[in-house]
């Protein structure tokens, strides 16, 4: 029988590959998660993590359809619930409705009170999505808000964007290709 922080350790480990997998990171998160979803009914927290967890797989599958109707079910089971919302908001990314997208998002940061596992998951987020509108300074918020809320991504996203480090990336990578020509091998 799966918990609250196995669902929570799925779902994360869906949305954002990339991001190291962190025991401890997992663990306070598990329990910032039960303090915040201990007000709901645990039976319909029960279905309503059931049904998120069945619109991740779908979404995982690439069956878009299916996955915004099981994560619209456990939104109407549990409207206040911040976590659904932030899921649902990544499937209508991956089926191409930013717009609503981005309201998925808000909604999920408004209910989590932009505190906890799920609003730093919504900040990132919706970081990603204004980086790739070409909101820079927006993005650059959200993952400072992120980054606030310990995430790691976060902090490597606003390493990226700053322009001072692309700038020294760039006189470093001269700097490397003129003192090393090409078929000269460098060792480390």
């Amino acid at each position: 029988m799966s918990t609250i922080n196995d669902d929570q350790a799925v779902l994360q480990t869906i949305f954002h590959p990339n991001v190291p997998f962190d025991e401890d990171l997992q663990e306070e998160q598990g329990k910032q998660q039960a303090v915040e979803e201990g007000g709901f009914d645990p039976e319909l927290l029960r279905q309503a993590t059931h049904l998120e967890a069945q619109g991740i797989a779908a979404a995982e599958g690439g069956d878009l359809e299916l996955a915004l109707e099981k994560l619209d079910q456990a939104i109407q089971l549990l409207p206040t619930r911040a976590s659904a919302f932030n899921n649902r908001a990544q499937a209508l990314r991956l089926n191409g409705d930013v717009a609503k997208a981005l309201e998925d998002l808000e909604a999920a940061l408004k209910l989590s009170k932009g505190s906890g596992p799920v609003a730093r998951q919504g900040f990132v987020q919706r970081g990603l999505i204004q980086r790739l509108q070409g909101q820079d300074e927006a993005a650059r918020s959200s993952f400072e808000q992120a980054a606030g809320l310990g995430s790691v991504f976060a902090h490597r996203q606003l390493a990226l964007m700053n322009p001072y480090a692309a700038l020294c990336n760039q006189m470093l990578s001269e700097v490397m290709r003129k003192s090393h020509p090409k078929g000269e091998k460098t060792t480390c």
